[in-house]
């Protein structure tokens, strides 16, 4: 395969202070952080990683494409993402074994059951 997976692009109205979340959220490291693409990574040479650009639109429905998490204890991350700014949201998803949240721009995502040792 010749192909490597580079980064998720996130639109935003503010790239860098929403990647300065998604960077305290993942304990992720900020390898760019120019004001129009703000890039975080698990480290600053491991890949994939996360884009930040600006667009001039608000975010209006549901996202077509959202990460999933997998924590060691749900409930705390649950607890320190909302801490950060998280919140909870509702798309549907009825009664679940994961918590669906969304970021301070109303991007979700997915926090699932408690990782097995």
């Amino acid at each position: 395969m010749t192909l490597e997976w580079e980064q998720v692009i996130v639109d935003s109205a503010d790239p860098v202070a929403l990647g300065r979340w998604w960077a305290e959220a993942l304990g992720w490291v900020v390898v760019n952080d120019a004001a129009d693409e703000f890039e975080i990574r698990p480290a600053p040479d491991r890949l994939p990683g996360l884009l930040f650009g600006t667009v001039p639109e608000a975010k209006t429905v549901k996202n077509r494409l959202h990460l999933d998490f997998r924590p060691q204890d749900q409930r705390a991350e649950v607890e320190r993402l909302l801490a950060l700014g998280a919140r909870h949201v509702d798309v549907g998803q009825g009664e679940v074994s994961w918590v669906t949240l969304a970021d301070p721009e109303g991007n979700e995502f997915c926090v699932l059951s408690d990782r097995r040792s």
